[in-house]
């Protein structure tokens, strides 16, 4: 490990991204939080404990001269934090927002120019790589300027970083999330899923007390709503040697859906509160009421006294129309909407519901088509108990349960500060564990929902020096790479796949694995492509099982490649090789062919747009 002064934590959020910090040479120091310099009227720069994850690109005269100038960076043209959201949500056309979840999904170029969607030419476009890499940028820049100030050992690149992402993200969203890093100048580093974060946070925050809160048997399920996504992860306390550890036995699903898709519901509230006023808004109008329901929801669940609060929307044109439109929302609204809207009750039977999908589509992200958050909590305990038995999970108490039962609850993600959304999941998942016989979970108490990611992170890259107790795990899925099977041509049918386990889950990160000897030939210089799959609950495979049937996975984006022929092989030659197989330090996944005499070609499971791949 390098020597570094800090441990630093940076949590990346779809809405909001922090960095805490703790000096590694001071026994028993609490991380703390760093304030990011930024904009938050023009011409006037704050530290604040959080930088929005939002990025705006100006009109040329919109500002004056220097009134977007930083103190490390006086000609800055574009603005990200606090001033890029306030902005945005008046001119929505300009703002670059859920970089994260973009960045996440499989079905665009995350290299292209592709947001802010929809927006008119004369707006710049960028990538939601470009996107995610301004906003580490922006980071680093603040803290070289602010803590490091010109000495290279405190500079934010040589510090022991930990850098989170959520626990549902596959191979190429983790490998994609280091890509936005490094160029943001930040390149060795160290991947943490939230939830682990989350847990590490509230362990720290607990000290020695937290051994007296929970004990063998128990299963914590964090519950992470965030801006953009929901998380649900289960970790286990099991007595190893006499000694509590932590082991997570369980990763949801990467489900787009959370504070985003919730200010859009208020959003549209309103806007049907205005239509019966006679007033219509236009698209771009729309999404600026979104930002004010934002602002509204926030107001409204940090002061339970407020009964409603004003939002107002730009007008647009010198017609009626031209003025701000002003409106409210009331707290019945926000619950209405909110609570019974994304956190019904529901029987622990329960299961998203699928939406038939309309043959043209507008370019968007794959939002769940389900929004109610509790039907996804209960596919996430049902499904996983199917998967889980007690060598997997020991100490558990899992006979005859339809669901596995949380025995306490860790909530995390800016959406659940809000009390009667936590109260809501609490009392479902309560009453899911009545019905077969369990006591209800106990609520672990937590600090700062928006900041725990952060200062858990931060206290990772201490534990990763050997000072603190350390979440098992490995990786959170299981992966597979597949085959042809040869056999006889047959018209309209192609050669059948089959799916060769590479890691399996829990595979620890910086581990290698020799697969056994099979019969695999890979071809040479000419275009090919590797298919990879995925599984969240086939826990029990290892290294070298064989999955016949390809539809039992999930499979990720090909690799399509040309990988040149060496070793004494010509172009097209089908050459004899073993695999091998290596989980980084990172948590993404490399995939060695090496022939008989020693001559390897890699094929990192990064990119699905530009392969990674070479001799």
């Amino acid at each position: 490990m390098r020597d570094s002064k800090y441990a630093v934590g940076i949590d990346l959020g779809t809405t909001n991204t922090a960095l805490s910090f703790l000096p590694l040479e001071e026994e028993g120091a609490a991380p703390e939080v760093f304030g990011v310099p930024q904009l938050v009227h023009p011409g006037e720069v704050r530290p604040r404990p959080l930088l929005p994850s939002f990025l705006y690109r100006p009109h040329p005269a919109e500002f004056p001269p220097g009134a977007l100038a930083l103190p490390w960076d006086a000609s800055a043209a574009d603005v990200v934090g606090e001033l890029a959201r306030t902005r945005g949500a008046e001119t929505p056309v300009r703002l670059v927002s859920s970089a994260k979840s973009w960045l996440s999904h499989p079905g665009i170029d995350r290299r292209a120019a592709a947001l802010p969607v929809g927006s008119p030419e004369e707006v710049p476009r960028i990538s939601p790589l470009e996107a995610s890499a301004r906003t580490l940028g922006h980071l680093r820049a603040a803290w070289d300027a602010t803590v490091a100030k010109g000495d290279p050992a405190l500079a934010l690149d040589r510090q022991e970083l930990t850098l989170t992402v959520p626990a549902s993200f596959d191979a190429v969203a983790r490998e994609l999330t280091v890509e936005a890093a490094r160029q943001a100048g930040l390149g060795d580093l160290t991947l943490l899923e939230e939830p682990q974060a989350a847990l590490y946070a509230w362990v720290e925050a607990m000290g020695e007390a937290w051994r007296r809160r929970v004990g063998p048997g128990d299963l914590i399920l964090v519950c992470d709503v965030g801006g953009g996504t929901t998380d649900f992860s289960l970790i286990a306390v099991a007595d190893r040697e006499g000694a509590l550890a932590l082991e997570r036995v369980a990763v949801g699903d990467h489900i787009l859906l959370g504070g985003d898709n919730m200010d859009l519901a208020l959003a549209y509230a309103l806007q049907r509160k205005l239509a019966a006023q006679g007033r219509q808004l236009d698209r771009w109008q729309l999404q600026a009421l979104t930002h004010g329901a934002r602002q509204a929801k926030e107001t409204l669940f940090g002061d339970p006294a407020l009964a409603s609060a004003p939002v107002t929307v730009p007008g647009r044109g010198s017609s009626l129309m031209g003025g701000a439109l002003r409106t409210e929302l009331t707290r019945e609204e926000l619950e209405g909407t909110l609570v019974d809207g994304f956190f019904p009750r529901v029987p622990a039977s329960a299961r998203p519901a699928s939406q038939r999908r309309t043959a043209l589509t507008t370019l968007g992200l794959p939002y769940a088509a389900d929004a109610a958050v509790t039907r996804h909590l209960a596919d996430f305990l049902g499904r996983h108990r199917q998967s889980i038995d007690a060598g997997s999970a020991p100490g558990l108490a899992l006979g005859g349960k339809a669901l596995l039962h949380p025995t306490a609850i860790l909530f995390n993600g800016g959406v659940m500060k809000a009390r009667e959304l936590a109260d809501r999941v609490v009392e479902v998942v309560s009453g899911w564990v009545a019905e077969e016989g369990g006591a209800a979970p106990r609520v672990l108490p937590g600090g700062d929902l928006d900041l725990a990611v952060a200062k858990g992170a931060a206290t990772y890259g201490r534990v990763r020096r050997g000072k603190g107790i350390r979440i098992r795990g490995g990786t959170a899925r299981a992966y597979y790479v597949g085959f042809e099977r040869a056999m006889p041509a047959v018209p309209g049918m192609p050669p059948p796949v089959e799916a060769l386990c590479v890691a399996p889950m829990g595979m620890e990160e910086g581990t290698r694995a020799d697969l056994p000897a099979r019969e695999l030939g890979l071809v040479v210089g000419e275009p090919a492509r590797f298919r990879f799959f995925t599984s969240s609950t086939r826990r029990h495979d290892q290294v070298g099982t064989v999955v016949e049937r390809e539809g039992e996975l999930e499979e990720l984006g090909p690799i399509e490649t040309t990988l040149p022929a060496g070793g004494g092989a010509a172009a097209g030659q089908v050459v004899p090789v073993r695999l091998r197989a290596h989980v980084t330090e990172i948590g993404t996944l490399e995939l060695e062919a090496v022939d008989q005499g020693g001559h390897a070609w890699k094929v990192e499971l990064n990119l699905r747009e530009q392969p990674g791949a070479g001799a």
